[in-house]
Formats: structure tokens, C-alpha cells, sequence
């Protein structure tokens, strides 16, 4: 998928550096994600290498505009067809259809792969991803209170869901 000047791809080694740099931005200034162990190169390396068409860049010429990536909701067979994923873009990159765009072929390349539905945990402190969700068609399937905790305190995160 792609615009007059950004274009959606599957991820490679050459995007690593970037993705890293967005997410550990969230990582360390953010509620927007409940972790706190920083994303190093290697590591997104196996990621991209392993999830293949499941980690996807937005990209304008050199420059990573954002990611979005699908992984398993849970572990064992039973859950073999339900996936949870991130979606994180460039700090003020927002209102231009890129985290849309990103979800959209995501979900395309879930579907190709006999995914049946996705999950997003989106911080209760983040409204704007749970608008954004919604606004792509996920719908609240629980709120779990004091399950994440960061800064000093305990937050609620809201599971939300999309059949595909």
C-alpha cells in the first residue's frame, strides 16, 4: 500500500535502527506501552526476520514513518488463530492514514495466514489509541484494572478485539 510519498512494505535489517529508535521513545517516555526493557537492534532483527509480512514499515524514502507488527495472542495450539499486535508511529506522524494504512495490509497478511481475530492491549491512559482502534473496527472486549505498571503506578489496559 502507498501514498503519493509514503509506501507500506514488509520490514527488513535496513529498517531495524528506526523501529528501534520509535519504539524505545515510547518505551521511555510513554504509558502508550506497559514495558519497560528497552528494544535493541538484534532483537528486531529476529523480529522482522521471523515475523516476516506480519512486521510492517511505513516508509518515506530513507525514513521509517512507523511500524506495525502481529504476534500470537497466547501460546499453545488452541490459540492458533488469534494474534495480538503493536502499531506505533514517529513522534507527531499521526492524521496522515499511515497507522491506517499499516493496520489495514496487517490485517490482510493475518487473514492470508488463517488468522481468525486480533487483539490490541491498549493502555487505559492512551484515548487516542482507543479511538483509533475503534474507529478501525475493534471493539472493547474487557478493561483489566492495575494489570500494567510503570512510572510508579498501576494502570488499567483495555483489550480490545476484531474478528477478521
Amino acid at each position: 500500500m502507498t501514498s503519493p510519498s509514503w509506501q507500506v512494505r514488509i520490514a527488513d535489517d535496513s529498517d531495524c535502527s528506526q523501529i528501534m529508535q520509535i519504539w524505545n521513545h515510547y518505551i521511555d517516555t510513554t504509558c502508550v506501552t506497559f514495558t519497560t526493557a528497552r528494544k535493541t537492534l538484534d532483537d528486531l532483527q529476529v523480529q522482522t526476520r521471523a515475523r516476516g509480512p506480519l512486521f510492517l514499515v511505513a516508509r518515506q524514502d530513507a525514513r521509517v514513518l512507523g511500524f506495525a507488527t502481529a504476534f500470537a495472542f497466547r501460546s499453545g495450539p488452541g490459540y492458533a488463530h488469534s494474534f495480538e499486535h503493536s502499531v506505533l508511529l514517529a513522534p507527531q506522524i499521526t492524521g496522515q492514514g499511515i497507522g491506517r494504512a499499516l493496520m489495514s495490509q496487517l490485517q490482510v497478511n493475518l487473514r492470508d495466514q488463517g488468522a481468525h481475530c486480533l487483539f490490541a492491549g491498549v493502555s487505559a491512559e492512551n484515548p487516542a489509541g482507543i479511538q483509533f482502534h475503534a474507529r478501525l473496527g475493534f471493539c472493547v472486549a474487557a478493561r483489566l484494572p492495575e494489570v500494567g505498571f510503570k512510572f510508579g503506578r498501576f494502570m488499567d489496559l483495555v483489550l480490545m478485539q476484531k474478528f477478521l
